[in-house]
């Protein structure tokens, strides 16, 4: 799995116009998963995720987790985050988890992440045409593969 973490002063997502989700200050999370992704990928990840010390302490040095400065998440399902684009310049998505494994892994992670927060993780809608909006606070941007674990 892939995911995308943006630290966000505010993000939402709209399906045909309509908002469906909102948080104020947070993370954005884009959650992309590949074929022989696991549970276990899931897993980590989410608890990455919520423990990730990118938000400021009272010294201003990021040292504070989404749970300690009380955010929310907003996890959206993004499929192009498998992309390949060894060959030529249309990227190629034979990487990205059928629908089955896809959706049932990302209603873990946020699942996961909800239970970690002891809050709701708001979510898109996953295969809709979203249209996501942020404001990348910092900005603070972090890329986390669980296959390389780092």
């Amino acid at each position: 799995m892939r995911i995308v973490i943006q630290r966000v002063s505010s993000a939402s997502v709209s399906v045909d116009g309509t908002l469906i989700s909102e948080i104020g200050q947070g993370l954005l999370v884009l959650v992309g998963v590949e074929n022989g992704d696991t549970d276990d990928d899931c897993r980590w990840l989410a608890a990455k995720t919520a423990a990730l010390r990118i938000f400021d302490d009272e010294n201003g040095v990021m040292n504070k987790s989404v749970v300690d400065v009380g955010g929310r998440i907003l996890a959206v399902s993004q499929f192009t985050l498998t992309a390949s684009t060894r060959k030529g310049n249309r990227p190629s998505y034979i990487r990205a988890a059928g629908h089955d494994l896809a959706t049932r892994l990302y209603e873990m992670y946020v699942a996961e992440t909800s239970r970690l927060l002891q809050r709701d993780t708001l979510t898109g809608r996953f295969g809709a045409d979203m249209q996501v909006a942020l404001t990348n606070s910092g900005p603070v941007t972090i890329i986390i593969d669980s296959r390389l674990r780092e």
